[in-house]
Protein backbone atom coordinates (compact mmCIF):
# COMPACT_ATOMS: atom_id res chain seq x y z
CA UNK A 1 0.00 0.00 0.00
CA UNK A 2 1.58 3.22 -0.80
CA UNK A 3 0.08 6.60 0.01
CA UNK A 4 1.48 9.31 -1.96
CA UNK A 5 2.39 12.30 0.06
CA UNK A 6 1.77 15.46 0.45
CA UNK A 7 -1.18 15.20 2.72
CA UNK A 8 -4.55 16.95 3.52
CA UNK A 9 -6.00 16.02 6.84
CA UNK A 10 -9.72 16.09 7.22
CA UNK A 11 -11.23 16.42 10.67
CA UNK A 12 -14.65 16.46 10.27
CA UNK A 13 -16.55 17.39 13.11
CA UNK A 14 -14.32 16.43 16.04
CA UNK A 15 -14.82 18.04 19.19
CA UNK A 16 -11.76 16.55 21.50
CA UNK A 17 -8.13 15.94 20.90
CA UNK A 18 -8.32 12.62 21.84
CA UNK A 19 -10.46 11.65 18.51
CA UNK A 20 -8.00 13.37 16.49
CA UNK A 21 -5.12 11.55 17.59
CA UNK A 22 -4.06 9.99 13.88
CA UNK A 23 -3.96 14.16 12.53
CA UNK A 24 -1.82 14.67 15.65
CA UNK A 25 0.28 11.44 15.48
CA UNK A 26 0.99 12.62 11.47
CA UNK A 27 1.76 16.44 11.96
CA UNK A 28 4.31 14.86 14.96
CA UNK A 29 6.23 13.08 12.98
CA UNK A 30 6.02 13.95 9.57
CA UNK A 31 5.50 17.18 9.50
CA UNK A 32 6.68 18.31 6.08
CA UNK A 33 4.24 15.53 4.51
CA UNK A 34 0.83 17.51 6.24
CA UNK A 35 -0.17 20.81 4.31
CA UNK A 36 -3.51 21.57 5.56
CA UNK A 37 -6.48 20.45 7.68
CA UNK A 38 -10.10 20.00 6.57
CA UNK A 39 -13.11 20.62 8.82
CA UNK A 40 -16.50 20.02 8.00
CA UNK A 41 -18.49 22.04 10.58
CA UNK A 42 -17.58 25.23 11.91
CA UNK A 43 -17.10 24.26 15.21
CA UNK A 44 -14.59 20.85 14.61
CA UNK A 45 -11.57 21.28 16.86
CA UNK A 46 -8.19 22.29 15.07
CA UNK A 47 -5.35 20.40 14.75
CA UNK A 48 -2.95 23.47 14.03
CA UNK A 49 -2.45 23.83 10.57
CA UNK A 50 -3.70 26.06 8.11
CA UNK A 51 -7.76 25.18 6.89
CA UNK A 52 -8.17 24.42 3.22
CA UNK A 53 -10.23 23.66 0.88
CA UNK A 54 -10.29 20.93 -1.48
CA UNK A 55 -9.62 22.99 -4.18
CA UNK A 56 -6.97 25.27 -2.33
CA UNK A 57 -5.44 21.35 -1.46
CA UNK A 58 -5.55 20.27 -5.13
CA UNK A 59 -4.20 23.83 -6.57
CA UNK A 60 -1.12 23.23 -3.06
CA UNK A 61 -0.51 19.86 -4.86
CA UNK A 62 -1.59 17.70 -2.26
CA UNK A 63 -2.15 14.15 -3.42
CA UNK A 64 -4.02 12.16 -0.61
CA UNK A 65 -7.19 12.76 1.87
CA UNK A 66 -6.55 10.98 4.97
CA UNK A 67 -8.74 10.72 7.15
CA UNK A 68 -7.46 11.83 10.39
CA UNK A 69 -10.08 11.53 12.88
CA UNK A 70 -11.50 8.49 14.75
CA UNK A 71 -15.24 9.04 15.25
CA UNK A 72 -16.89 6.71 18.02
CA UNK A 73 -16.83 2.89 16.66
CA UNK A 74 -14.82 3.88 13.54
CA UNK A 75 -17.79 4.25 11.72
CA UNK A 76 -17.80 6.90 8.96
CA UNK A 77 -20.37 9.68 9.18
CA UNK A 78 -23.15 10.19 6.41
CA UNK A 79 -22.29 14.05 6.54
CA UNK A 80 -18.65 13.38 5.21
CA UNK A 81 -20.13 11.77 1.74
CA UNK A 82 -20.33 14.84 -0.13
CA UNK A 83 -16.73 15.72 1.29
CA UNK A 84 -15.14 12.54 0.24
CA UNK A 85 -16.70 12.26 -3.22
CA UNK A 86 -15.72 15.93 -4.26
CA UNK A 87 -12.01 14.76 -3.20
CA UNK A 88 -12.26 11.99 -5.63
CA UNK A 89 -14.02 13.98 -8.37
CA UNK A 90 -10.54 16.07 -7.81
CA UNK A 91 -8.40 13.29 -8.07
CA UNK A 92 -7.50 12.74 -4.63
CA UNK A 93 -6.75 10.02 -3.22
CA UNK A 94 -8.49 9.06 0.29
CA UNK A 95 -7.08 7.09 2.89
CA UNK A 96 -8.79 5.41 6.28
CA UNK A 97 -8.06 3.89 9.17
CA UNK A 98 -11.51 3.16 10.04
CA UNK A 99 -13.41 -0.11 10.59
CA UNK A 100 -16.01 1.19 7.95
CA UNK A 101 -14.23 0.75 5.15
CA UNK A 102 -14.35 2.94 1.88
CA UNK A 103 -14.03 0.32 -0.36
CA UNK A 104 -17.57 -1.36 0.86
CA UNK A 105 -19.12 1.77 -0.24
CA UNK A 106 -19.97 1.04 -3.86
CA UNK A 107 -20.74 4.80 -4.85
CA UNK A 108 -17.03 5.92 -3.53
CA UNK A 109 -15.19 2.76 -5.49
CA UNK A 110 -17.25 3.53 -8.83
CA UNK A 111 -15.95 7.35 -8.65
CA UNK A 112 -12.58 6.23 -7.86
CA UNK A 113 -12.27 3.90 -10.61
CA UNK A 114 -13.76 6.73 -13.28
CA UNK A 115 -11.43 9.03 -11.29
CA UNK A 116 -8.14 6.60 -11.36
CA UNK A 117 -7.79 7.20 -8.02
CA UNK A 118 -7.17 4.64 -4.73
CA UNK A 119 -9.63 4.19 -1.87
CA UNK A 120 -7.18 2.95 0.81
CA UNK A 121 -7.84 1.30 3.52
CA UNK A 122 -5.37 0.65 6.69
CA UNK A 123 -7.78 -1.61 8.52
CA UNK A 124 -7.96 -3.77 5.73
CA UNK A 125 -6.60 -7.48 6.79
CA UNK A 126 -5.74 -10.21 4.25
CA UNK A 127 -3.50 -12.31 6.92
CA UNK A 128 -4.98 -15.40 8.79
CA UNK A 129 -4.34 -15.31 12.04
CA UNK A 130 -4.46 -18.84 14.74
CA UNK A 131 -5.83 -18.52 18.36
CA UNK A 132 -2.72 -17.61 20.41
CA UNK A 133 -0.47 -20.17 22.02
CA UNK A 134 1.26 -18.71 25.29
CA UNK A 135 4.68 -20.35 24.19
CA UNK A 136 7.44 -18.20 24.98
CA UNK A 137 9.40 -16.53 22.20
CA UNK A 138 13.15 -15.79 21.86
CA UNK A 139 13.89 -11.74 21.82
CA UNK A 140 12.66 -8.87 24.12
CA UNK A 141 9.11 -7.20 24.09
CA UNK A 142 8.21 -3.99 25.28
CA UNK A 143 4.89 -2.81 25.37
CA UNK A 144 3.54 0.70 26.07
CA UNK A 145 0.24 0.27 28.14
CA UNK A 146 -2.33 2.74 29.25
CA UNK A 147 -4.48 4.82 32.12
CA UNK A 148 -6.71 5.18 29.58
CA UNK A 149 -6.88 5.81 25.81
CA UNK A 150 -5.21 8.35 24.02
CA UNK A 151 -2.91 8.91 26.17
CA UNK A 152 0.92 8.73 25.08
CA UNK A 153 1.16 5.09 24.07
CA UNK A 154 2.07 5.28 20.32
CA UNK A 155 4.76 8.51 21.06
CA UNK A 156 6.15 6.90 23.72
CA UNK A 157 6.97 3.32 21.91
CA UNK A 158 8.41 5.43 18.74
CA UNK A 159 10.54 7.39 21.24
CA UNK A 160 11.89 4.55 22.61
CA UNK A 161 12.70 2.55 19.68
CA UNK A 162 14.13 5.74 17.94
CA UNK A 163 16.51 6.11 21.14
CA UNK A 164 17.10 2.13 21.07
CA UNK A 165 18.20 2.54 17.11
CA UNK A 166 20.55 5.67 18.00
CA UNK A 167 21.97 3.43 20.71
CA UNK A 168 23.18 1.31 18.45
CA UNK A 169 20.45 -1.78 20.13
CA UNK A 170 18.90 -4.17 17.53
CA UNK A 171 14.84 -3.09 17.79
CA UNK A 172 11.90 -2.98 15.22
CA UNK A 173 8.46 -0.89 16.04
CA UNK A 174 5.59 -3.23 15.47
CA UNK A 175 2.28 -0.62 15.25
CA UNK A 176 -0.92 -1.79 15.73
CA UNK A 177 -3.15 1.35 15.00
CA UNK A 178 -3.74 2.88 12.21
CA UNK A 179 -1.49 6.15 12.56
CA UNK A 180 1.46 4.05 13.40
CA UNK A 181 0.75 1.83 10.61
CA UNK A 182 0.70 4.98 8.69
CA UNK A 183 3.77 6.36 9.91
CA UNK A 184 6.25 3.41 9.52
CA UNK A 185 4.17 1.51 6.55
CA UNK A 186 3.86 -1.78 8.42
CA UNK A 187 2.18 -3.30 11.13
CA UNK A 188 -1.07 -5.30 12.51
CA UNK A 189 -4.03 -3.17 13.11
CA UNK A 190 -5.15 -5.00 16.02
CA UNK A 191 -8.24 -4.03 16.45
CA UNK A 192 -9.64 -5.52 13.04
CA UNK A 193 -8.35 -8.66 13.98
CA UNK A 194 -11.56 -11.02 15.30
CA UNK A 195 -11.50 -11.56 19.00
CA UNK A 196 -10.56 -15.67 19.01
CA UNK A 197 -7.48 -14.62 17.23
CA UNK A 198 -6.16 -11.26 18.33
CA UNK A 199 -3.83 -12.96 20.80
CA UNK A 200 -1.88 -14.85 18.14
CA UNK A 201 -2.25 -12.20 15.65
CA UNK A 202 0.25 -10.20 18.25
CA UNK A 203 2.32 -13.32 18.45
CA UNK A 204 3.08 -12.90 14.13
CA UNK A 205 3.85 -9.60 15.04
CA UNK A 206 6.61 -9.60 17.43
CA UNK A 207 8.11 -13.34 16.24
CA UNK A 208 10.97 -15.04 17.41
CA UNK A 209 14.32 -13.08 17.48
CA UNK A 210 17.50 -12.55 18.57
CA UNK A 211 18.05 -12.47 22.84
CA UNK A 212 18.93 -8.90 22.23
CA UNK A 213 16.68 -7.73 20.00
CA UNK A 214 13.45 -5.38 21.35
CA UNK A 215 10.42 -5.40 19.62
CA UNK A 216 8.52 -1.89 20.51
CA UNK A 217 4.74 -2.96 20.84
CA UNK A 218 2.17 -0.22 20.40
CA UNK A 219 -0.33 -0.40 23.07
CA UNK A 220 -3.82 -0.28 22.52
CA UNK A 221 -6.74 0.73 24.84
CA UNK A 222 -6.69 0.42 28.25
CA UNK A 223 -7.41 -2.59 30.55
CA UNK A 224 -10.01 -0.32 32.01
CA UNK A 225 -11.77 1.19 29.51
CA UNK A 226 -15.06 -0.33 29.25
CA UNK A 227 -14.75 -0.21 25.20
CA UNK A 228 -12.03 -1.52 24.64
CA UNK A 229 -10.59 -3.36 27.12
CA UNK A 230 -10.46 -6.67 25.20
CA UNK A 231 -8.54 -5.78 22.32
CA UNK A 232 -5.67 -4.57 25.36
CA UNK A 233 -5.54 -7.56 27.14
CA UNK A 234 -5.45 -9.98 24.24
CA UNK A 235 -2.43 -7.91 22.93
CA UNK A 236 -0.77 -7.73 26.19
CA UNK A 237 -1.57 -11.60 26.15
CA UNK A 238 -0.39 -11.98 22.88
CA UNK A 239 2.59 -9.53 23.12
CA UNK A 240 4.73 -11.51 25.85
CA UNK A 241 5.97 -8.22 27.18
CA UNK A 242 9.20 -8.21 29.39
CA UNK A 243 8.64 -4.79 29.91
CA UNK A 244 6.29 -2.25 30.09
CA UNK A 245 5.89 1.00 30.16
CA UNK A 246 2.86 2.64 31.54
CA UNK A 247 1.27 6.10 29.98
CA UNK A 248 -0.73 8.91 31.57
CA UNK A 249 -2.37 11.95 31.14
CA UNK A 250 -2.53 13.88 34.37
CA UNK A 251 -5.21 16.62 32.89
CA UNK A 252 -7.69 13.87 32.04
CA UNK A 253 -10.01 13.11 35.23
CA UNK A 254 -12.40 10.70 33.52
CA UNK A 255 -12.24 7.78 30.76
CA UNK A 256 -12.16 9.57 27.49
CA UNK A 257 -15.65 9.21 25.86
CA UNK A 258 -17.66 7.68 29.36
CA UNK A 259 -17.45 10.75 31.85
CA UNK A 260 -19.27 8.24 34.72
CA UNK A 261 -15.55 6.26 34.77
CA UNK A 262 -12.57 8.02 36.74
CA UNK A 263 -9.15 7.26 35.13
CA UNK A 264 -7.78 4.75 38.06
CA UNK A 265 -4.88 5.56 39.81
CA UNK A 266 -1.27 4.97 38.38
CA UNK A 267 -0.37 2.53 41.52
CA UNK A 268 -3.41 0.52 40.85
CA UNK A 269 -2.46 0.57 37.03
CA UNK A 270 0.58 -0.70 37.72
CA UNK A 271 -0.36 -3.50 39.78
CA UNK A 272 -3.26 -4.80 37.66
CA UNK A 273 -0.67 -4.47 34.25
CA UNK A 274 1.17 -6.39 35.93
CA UNK A 275 -0.77 -9.24 37.10
CA UNK A 276 -2.75 -9.49 33.87
CA UNK A 277 0.72 -9.92 31.82
CA UNK A 278 1.99 -12.60 33.88
CA UNK A 279 -0.24 -14.84 32.63
CA UNK A 280 1.99 -15.48 29.61
CA UNK A 281 5.08 -13.96 30.86
CA UNK A 282 5.62 -14.50 34.75
CA UNK A 283 8.79 -11.87 34.49
CA UNK A 284 6.56 -8.99 32.83
CA UNK A 285 7.33 -5.67 34.66
CA UNK A 286 6.02 -2.05 34.53
CA UNK A 287 9.51 0.15 34.20
CA UNK A 288 8.52 3.36 33.55
CA UNK A 289 5.88 6.07 33.55
CA UNK A 290 5.73 8.48 30.64
CA UNK A 291 3.39 11.70 31.29
CA UNK A 292 1.33 13.28 28.38
CA UNK A 293 2.01 16.82 30.22
CA UNK A 294 0.68 19.10 27.05
CA UNK A 295 -1.56 20.90 29.76
CA UNK A 296 1.17 21.13 32.16
CA UNK A 297 3.45 24.31 32.49
CA UNK A 298 7.02 23.61 33.46
CA UNK A 299 6.69 24.08 37.12
CA UNK A 300 3.49 21.74 37.00
CA UNK A 301 4.58 18.99 35.15
CA UNK A 302 8.50 18.87 37.36
CA UNK A 303 6.09 18.47 40.80
CA UNK A 304 3.81 15.91 39.06
CA UNK A 305 6.92 13.95 37.70
CA UNK A 306 8.30 14.49 41.51
CA UNK A 307 4.81 12.78 43.04
CA UNK A 308 5.17 9.99 40.19
CA UNK A 309 8.54 8.95 40.74
CA UNK A 310 8.33 9.31 45.06
CA UNK A 311 4.85 7.19 44.05
CA UNK A 312 6.47 4.62 42.22
CA UNK A 313 10.04 4.48 42.45
CA UNK A 314 10.07 3.84 38.71
CA UNK A 315 11.63 6.17 35.96
CA UNK A 316 9.43 8.99 35.01
CA UNK A 317 9.14 11.53 31.96
CA UNK A 318 7.54 13.40 28.81
CA UNK A 319 9.03 11.43 26.11
CA UNK A 320 8.30 14.64 23.85
CA UNK A 321 9.26 17.06 26.30
CA UNK A 322 12.39 15.52 27.54
CA UNK A 323 13.53 12.30 25.64
CA UNK A 324 13.71 8.76 27.25
CA UNK A 325 17.42 8.58 28.37
CA UNK A 326 15.95 7.01 31.59
CA UNK A 327 14.02 4.18 30.19
CA UNK A 328 16.77 3.46 27.76
CA UNK A 329 19.28 2.84 30.86
CA UNK A 330 16.18 0.60 32.82
CA UNK A 331 16.29 -1.67 29.26
CA UNK A 332 19.82 -1.76 28.95
CA UNK A 333 20.14 -2.95 32.24
CA UNK A 334 17.34 -6.13 32.04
Amino acid sequence: MTIKPPFLLLLGDAHELGYIKTALGLIEWRPDDCLGQLRITNDCISAGLPDMTLAEAKAAGIKTLIIGVAPAGGRLPDNWMTTLKEALFLGFDIASGLHDKLNDYNELVEIAKSQNTQLLDLRSISDKFTTGTGIKRTGKRLMTVGTDCAVGKKYTALCIYQALRDTGIRTDFRATGQTGILLTGSGIPIDATIADFTAGAAEALSPDNEDAHWDIIEGQGAIFHPAYSGVCLSLLHGSQPDAMVLCHDPSRPYLLGHDSFKVPGIAHCISSYEMLARLTNPEAKVIAVTINSRELGDRAYQEYKTKVIELTGLVCCDPLREGVAGIIESLIQK
